[in-house]
């Protein structure tokens, strides 16, 4: 198993963002990558993503476009516009119950 240490996996982490980019520098799987961050109890990046689509919802019900929003947020525009999308079918299937 790859050599990583928990500060230095926090690193990559912020870096790269993802668990295959970071298995694909040290050249492990992004199954290796995952193992070695849930012994050390780190979350991985996606456990963040349920706060920054509320931001992202709250500044399109602001009156912000897609493309400011995803800007803002780092995302791309069709990214930005797909967690809009799913947002706005989730609010009609609870609607419709």
């Amino acid at each position: 198993m790859a050599r990583i240490s928990k500060s230095e996996l926090i690193k990559l982490q912020k870096k790269l963002k993802t668990d295959a980019a970071i298995g694909e520098k040290f050249g492990i799987t992004r199954q290796a990558v995952c193992h070695i961050r849930q012994v050390y109890g780190i979350d991985s990046n996606r456990a963040k993503n349920d706060e920054r689509n509320a931001k992202i919802i709250a500044l399109y019900k602001s009156g912000k476009t897609g493309t400011a929003i995803a800007k803002k947020v780092g995302l791309a525009v069709s990214q930005t516009y797909r967690i809009i999308g799913h947002h706005k079918k989730s609010r009609k299937l609870t609607k419709k119950k």
